[in-house]
């Protein structure tokens, strides 16, 4: 089942973000900036990061396909993008390829550059579902998780003082990302956007049942990196970390 519409966006603060969206290719990003620090130059810059950053990537892979291709730690040599030697860093950790955390990454240099460039107080930049944040007050974050019944209804309570964050899902029954496994949501938070991201699809292959939760939770919380994480399974859901549970009784609350 892919969802294609991004419904989860519509349910953003306006009174807090500023927010519009970049798309080039396949990349599509929202991004969420601050009242106070908006500049309608953040606007053409973000889109001119993006370009730039994808055409550095597809020059890439053009000369070394087998780098979006490895679904198996794949090092990148001198001669990559700084990216993709990023990329390719936190996947060996996870244990997959490196295209596992590519939205993470594209997310958080995309947001890094535009807190550097034009001193953002709060941003927020979305890609597919992975988050990158820089906030100075708390905020909560909804899980969009397809079919399940859980689907917008549950999320976590993100505390002040802790950014810079990623926050990543991954689902084996929303949207065209690659996933071999069939949870309805795998949500990860780590400080590192890209490593939150490869983790979330590590951990979304593994969960193919409601039964599964439970072990990967269990394995999650060996893992230090990892501040929190929520497992969605149909009507099940296991979480684990530092942050509080959100529950929403209804979708317009």
């Amino acid at each position: 089942m892919e969802y294609k519409e991004r419904v989860y966006r519509q349910r953003l603060d306006e009174t807090r973000w500023f927010s519009f969206t970049v798309k080039y290719k396949e990349t599509d990003l929202w991004i969420g900036v601050d009242h106070a620090s908006w500049r309608v130059e953040i606007l053409s810059r973000a889109t001119a990061l993006v370009r730039a950053l994808r055409q550095e990537m597809d020059r890439h892979v053009a000369i070394d396909p087998g780098y979006a291709t490895a679904l198996t730690p794949y090092p990148a040599g001198e001669e990559a993008p700084g990216i993709f030697r990023e990329m390719s860093a936190v996947a060996l950790r996870s244990g997959l390829g490196p295209m596992s955390a590519v939205a993470g990454a594209v997310a958080r240099q995309v947001g890094e550059a535009l807190q550097r460039e034009f001193g953002c107080r709060e941003i927020i930049v979305e890609n597919g579902g992975d988050i990158y944040a820089w906030i100075e007050r708390p905020i909560d974050i909804s899980i969009f998780a397809g079919p399940s019944p859980l689907s917008g209804r549950v999320g976590l309570a993100i505390p002040a003082g802790v950014s810079p964050l990623g926050i990543c899902t991954s689902s084996g029954t929303v949207g065209p990302s690659l996933s071999f496994g069939k949870a309805d949501a795998v949500t990860i938070v780590c400080r590192d956007c890209a490593l939150a991201d490869t983790y979330a699809t590590a951990f979304g292959n593994r969960i193919r049942s409601e039964e599964e939760i439970d072990p990967c939770l269990e394995e999650i919380g060996q893992i230090p990196d990892i501040l929190a994480a929520v497992c969605i399974k149909g009507a099940k859901m296991g979480i684990r970390g530092a942050f509080e549970l959100k529950i929403w009784n209804n979708l317009e609350s």
